[in-house]
């Protein structure tokens, strides 16, 4: 059984393991785009990251209070803009369940957990991006009932 809540300084050495392992996924499948073994935030940049508001993250902690999986947020609100509305997002930066603890729910459960923050929050909605290089986390969220919102597209030179 895991338990969300807020993540912790405590918890940095955790996370910084679970970012190696998404980097690891990201890296394997587009070498070309991705160091590996890395990580995309330091310790100090976790820090200034847990410390701000704007950017919340939720871990889902086991009986040890061991981070098995982490869910970032990012704030982002649209005001006055020309051709857009005026809307609050919370983007998901990164999601990631310890490859370990995978197919247990978790990632779903911390995926929830972050909605229902945003519906707390005010927001119209949650977004995320993900790799055409992870079919199986589009898989994910899209049993999520996530839909596609944009596609980026690329041509190698």
């Amino acid at each position: 059984m895991h338990t969300i809540r807020k993540a912790q300084e405590k918890d940095i050495p955790r996370i910084l393991e679970l970012l190696v392992q998404v980097n690891m996924v990201h890296h394997n499948g587009r070498p070309d785009l991705f160091r590996g073994p890395a990580t995309k935030y330091s310790e100090e940049q976790l820090r200034k990251i847990l410390a701000d508001p704007a950017t919340p993250v939720f871990v889902a902690v086991n009986e040890a209070d061991t981070a098995d999986g982490y869910v970032f947020g990012i704030h982002r609100q649209v005001l006055n803009d020309s051709i857009l509305t005026d809307i609050k997002t919370l983007y998901i930066d990164d999601l990631c369940v310890d490859e370990k603890c995978r197919g247990s729910h978790i990632g779903s459960a911390l995926f929830d957990y972050a909605v229902h923050y945003a519906r707390e929050q005010g927001c119209y909605n949650v977004t995320l991006n993900a790799w055409c290089l992870n079919p199986a986390a589009i898989r994910f969220y899209e049993k999520l009932g996530m839909k596609p919102q944009k596609i980026g597209m690329e041509t190698i030179l």
